[in-house]
């Protein structure tokens, strides 16, 4: 069983109120387990307001209220879970940390993410320290995932991309020294605003270097006039992304075409339609190109982020008999 140790946070960076990056530092004395692009390691604090489970929703998702004490407060306590790391593996060997990339989830009980709060709260009042389990794992890896393919497609939404730009930065760096693998390799990514999209300029840098054949289709939920102006950047969110290049409606537009044919929520199906944002890629990249490098024998499509968009992306590869894959803890 993997013991814990306790790391201390040497950079963070704020990209909204709701997604950050940081560093983590190993335990004074020793170095992070060895790990390939893709795997996870858990975290933990001990300082996380807990919640209880108060029932089922409508919806059929779990309710969830304050635990709370004797004295009517809420309890703070330990709260464990595992994260995608974003750093390479060459970086953490060479410089020490491991990097994460997270939301800070507000559940559908309105309440905020137990951990994920604490880690926005870092600092010198709150203590850098973030307790690690002593031990790398998951099979969300190029090797467990996409061997034997040529094409390897990521979709990646909000902060799903981590696994990502693990992934590109290590491929980046073989390719660098000589040990591509020759493959090509496409990514893209929907976070909900430009400041969001972490690693964008870092991911434009390594499409721009050419050391591998790597494509990177960056696109936004939420688009500014200035997003709209920008040559490198696209709109839509991911899964509708994938539906524009496969020549497919975008989801809400499927929707109303199934309400309209059952006769059922049609004035509800329109109003989201009405709400959403139309696919634009950017325009280095085309529909015809990217279809290339999505040809259903020789492509893999690995996919990490919001389950509803995940779920949707599924859906779409299956109609195309496009090998899927995802993370699953």
């Amino acid at each position: 069983m993997a013991g814990t140790r306790f790391g201390t946070v040497c950079h963070e960076r704020k990209l909204s109120s709701i997604q950050l990056s940081f560093r983590l530092l190993p335990e004074t004395g020793s170095r992070f387990p060895s790990y390939k692009a893709g795997q996870y390691i858990a975290l933990r604090r001990d300082d996380c307001r807990l919640t209880r489970k108060a029932g089922v929703g409508a919806d059929g998702r779990p309710v969830f209220e304050p635990e709370l004490d004797e004295s009517g407060r809420q309890k703070i306590g330990s709260v464990t879970h595992p994260y995608s790391i974003a750093s390479a593996p060459w970086e953490t060997l060479e410089h020490g940390f491991i990097e994460f990339y997270i939301t800070r989830d507000m559940g559908a009980h309105g309440l905020p993410g137990r951990l994920s709060e604490t880690l926005f709260a870092i600092g010198p009042a709150t203590s850098c320290v973030v307790t690690y389990f002593d031990r790398i794992t998951g099979t969300f890896t190029l090797d467990d995932r996409a061997s034997g393919f040529e094409n390897v497609v990521m979709v990646a939404s909000g902060t799903g991309l981590a696994p990502f730009i693990s992934m590109a930065k290590e491929l980046h760096f073989e390719a660098a020294s000589a040990r591509g693998d020759g493959r090509r390799y496409t990514l893209f990514h929907t976070n909900r605003t430009y400041e969001e999209l972490g690693y964008h300029k870092e991911l434009l840098e390594i499409e721009a270097a050419g050391k591998l054949d790597f494509v990177y289709v960056p696109t936004v939920s939420r688009p500014s006039g200035r997003d709209i102006a920008d040559p490198h950047l696209g709109r839509g969110r991911a899964n509708n992304i994938l539906r524009f290049v496969l020549g497919l409606p975008t989801k809400e537009a499927e929707a109303l075409d199934e309400a309209k044919g059952n006769q059922t929520n049609i004035v509800q199906a329109q109003a989201v339609l009405a709400k959403t944002v139309h696919p634009a890629l950017p325009r280095h990249v085309s529909t015809s190109m990217l279809r290339d490098r999505l040809d259903p024998l020789r492509t893999v499509l690995l996919a990490c982020g919001n389950p509803i968009s995940t779920a949707d992306i599924k859906l779409t590869t299956q109609r195309h008999q496009i090998r899927f894959e995802t993370e699953e803890w």
